[in-house]
């Protein structure tokens, strides 16, 4: 290093993340939309709900922050996204339609 260079490598310090309860993190928000989706795929028989459903699963389960919660509520999205798939697709047709 030179003689005129201002920093001082003895005052670095390494970063120490802040601790935040789990009740004070952000909320995942597209955990809570695979859960809306997933229940609008099998409640109203939607396919796009489903499956779009299933993406914010995945997109949630890349971004999961909390294993307890998230994996609580990601299962429960996930459940919901493939029920909705799997009535929309092997399920009974709906009545006045044609299959």
């Amino acid at each position: 290093m030179s003689a005129n260079d201002p920093r001082q490598p003895a005052a670095a310090k390494p970063f120490v993340p802040p601790v935040v309860s789990p009740e004070e993190m952000p909320v995942d928000y597209s955990g809570f939309l695979a859960v809306l989706f997933g229940i609008a795929g099998v409640m109203f028989r939607y396919k796009l709900c489903s499956w779009v459903a299933l993406i914010f699963c995945a997109q949630s389960l890349a971004n999961m922050k909390n294993i307890e919660n998230d994996l609580k509520q990601i299962s429960m999205a996930s459940m919901f996204a493939i029920m909705g798939l799997v009535n929309n697709y092997m399920g009974l047709a709906r009545p006045g339609t044609k299959a």
